[in-house]
């Protein structure tokens, strides 16, 4: 069991007096190589000093033009982008449920009129707010209606989702543009990204009718029956489900 030593211990023998000395010692050494461990230290901050101030002055100039940028650009930039959106978006927002006059409507919310930015121009003058990237999406939503299927993919796969439902109708839109280009393969990938997005009484069963169809013409027939049978399954108060029964029939006889 140790010992405690007390002040002015003297050792009992030669041989404990050498294990004192060793202790001390190399107590010693641990003091030494500390001390000449934080003279190096030293040593290397005063050689580099104007190196550290320089990068903590660097750091805190980035920092400082982020805070601003925010402030004094970001921010009223913002607000003057959604104050200029919300003009095309009224033409964007009527062309859904005008189908007579949806070309020249989605045309105004693309183009603007009356000296008014349309969508492509906020993309263009706001670019980096959330009105660009809102308008991002509406341009093409605008020109898979108008049947610009390669536009209409060009600016849905530019949008960055801000909500799971809008990031599933953009990439159920690019399946869609890519079924009418008569590139199945293609839109059976974007349907099925589709789904993985997001679960709900709407975007769901919609895309598994798709995926459902365009695997059919794949003669994908097990696949198209497994989406064929979520939408009975899980969803038969939808629309999709009204004809679901003879989907699931055709996709019997295929498989």
């Amino acid at each position: 069991m140790a010992t405690y030593k007390k002040r002015g211990y003297k050792p009992k023998n030669k041989a404990e007096e050498k294990q004192m000395d060793m202790k001390g010692s190399t107590t010693a050494e641990v003091f030494s190589t500390l001390d000449e461990s934080a003279s190096k230290s030293e040593q290397w901050v005063s050689k580099n000093q104007n190196y550290i101030l320089g990068t903590i002055a660097a750091i805190a100039i980035v920092v400082l033009g982020y805070l601003a940028y925010n402030q004094f650009i970001l921010e009223p930039k913002s607000i003057e982008a959604n104050n200029e959106l919300y003009y095309p978006q009224q033409y964007f927002e009527q062309a859904q449920q005008d189908t007579a006059d949806k070309d020249s409507l989605y045309l105004l919310a693309l183009n603007g009129s009356e000296g008014k930015y349309g969508l492509l121009d906020i993309i263009e003058e706001y670019s980096g707010t959330k009105a660009a990237n809102i308008a991002t999406y509406a341009a093409g939503m605008s020109y898979l209606n108008l049947q610009e299927y390669d536009k209409a993919i060009d600016y849905l796969e530019r949008y960055s989702p801000d909500e799971k439902i809008t990031g599933a109708l953009a990439t159920g839109g690019i399946g869609d543009a890519f079924a009418q280009l008569g590139q199945p393969a293609d839109a059976l990938g974007y349907y099925e990204k589709a789904l993985d997005m997001d679960d709900n009484e709407f975007t769901t069963p919609r895309y598994l009718h798709k995926a459902g169809v365009t695997a059919m013409e794949l003669s994908e027939y097990g696949k198209a029956l497994q989406y064929f049978q979520r939408i009975k399954d899980d969803y038969p108060t939808s629309a999709e489900a009204a004809s679901i029964d003879a989907l699931i029939g055709m996709a019997n006889r295929g498989s």
